[in-house]
């Protein structure tokens, strides 16, 4: 093997010197397919064959992306550092098109067998996907490669102490979602608008449960295994945990407005600067409980608690 190029930036780019040249070779060369076609599909008008760019360029994005992570965990492994996985960042990234395709694969026949996208039951299926796709990508990527075990991930506590961990989040979630409230009558007054809900609304009893077990089972243990469990750990041992929980706060709070939309682009940047400012403390306090504890049922517990009280009362 020759040495990789020394220019700034170069070597990004090289497969001299990789532990892995082949899956980095796919990484890069299906990721730019799978954005192109995606890209083309954008531009595209309605119809079968947007359809099918859209879900070919997923198909593609995916994979290469978990190539690419791939390449990264053995290239770290191989160099020997504190933290030998793939970037918390790139294997989020992977699981966006993943999670798309996915969801475009099981919803268009529930579609067309009369669920609707907007009911509560679809958001439950679409945030039980997202887990799943974490959950994998995790075991393949994380804890496959040897970076991170179950256990690092705070999951391997003795039983009795499981119940002990739940509460202590429990706890933590009231005082933490008084601060969230204040923060959130502050800048909805100063911005004059407020993020849309997350969740749809809920006209029975039936939706209503739907949305608490969506809110505060399902998603407090994909977002939490995944945030937490993997990327506040892994920062961890690279950064050490006051960068790590302050890190992982912010992408959990990034990431939660990425999907949110509104008439016009002022709208829409008041209300992502909203959603994100009032996911911060609880992101902090997650991180912290979380390193604090050694344990996933600490923020869990803390989690589910915050989304459900969150949920009754944004009822009418």
């Amino acid at each position: 093997m020759g040495t990789p190029p020394s220019r700034p930036g170069a070597r990004t780019f090289t497969i001299e010197g990789r532990a892995a040249p082949g899956l980095f070779l796919v990484g890069w060369i299906g990721t730019l397919i799978g954005i192109g076609l995606i890209v083309v599909a954008a531009l595209a008008a309605p119809g079968s064959t947007k359809t099918i760019l859209v879900i070919v360029g997923l198909a593609a994005l995916g994979p290469s992306l978990v190539a690419a992570a791939g390449s990264q965990a053995l290239q770290r492994r191989a160099a020997g550092v504190a933290y030998a996985g793939p970037s918390p960042f790139l294997v989020f990234a992977a699981v966006i098109p993943l999670t798309s395709l996915i969801a475009i694969l099981v919803f268009r026949p529930l579609v067309a067998l009369g669920l609707s996208t907007d009911a509560p039951l679809a958001t439950l299926l679409g945030v039980l996907i997202q887990v799943v796709v974490y959950v994998g990508l995790l075991r393949l990527l994380v804890v496959g490669t040897g970076a991170l075990s179950w256990s690092d991930m705070g999951f391997a506590r003795p039983p009795d102490l499981i119940p002990r961990d739940a509460a202590s989040g429990v706890v933590l979630a009231f005082p933490v979602l008084a601060v969230t409230l204040v923060l959130a009558v502050a800048f909805v007054g100063l911005l004059g608008t407020r993020p849309q809900p997350i969740l749809p609304p809920s006209t029975s009893g039936t939706d209503l449960v739907l949305n608490l077990v969506t809110a505060a089972a399902i998603a407090p243990i994909g977002e939490e295994t995944f945030f937490r469990g993997f990327a506040t750990a892994a920062w961890a041992r690279v950064y050490g945990p006051t960068r790590a929980i302050v890190q992982g706060a912010l992408f959990f709070a990034f990431v939660h407005v990425l999907t949110i939309g509104a008439a016009d682009f002022s709208e829409g940047t008041r209300q992502a600067l909203i959603a994100f400012v009032v996911r911060v403390p609880v992101a902090l306090a997650l991180g912290w409980l979380f390193l604090r504890r050694r344990s996933i049922y600490a923020p869990m517990g803390l989690h589910a608690t915050f989304n459900a009280i969150a949920v009754l009362l944004s009822q009418p």
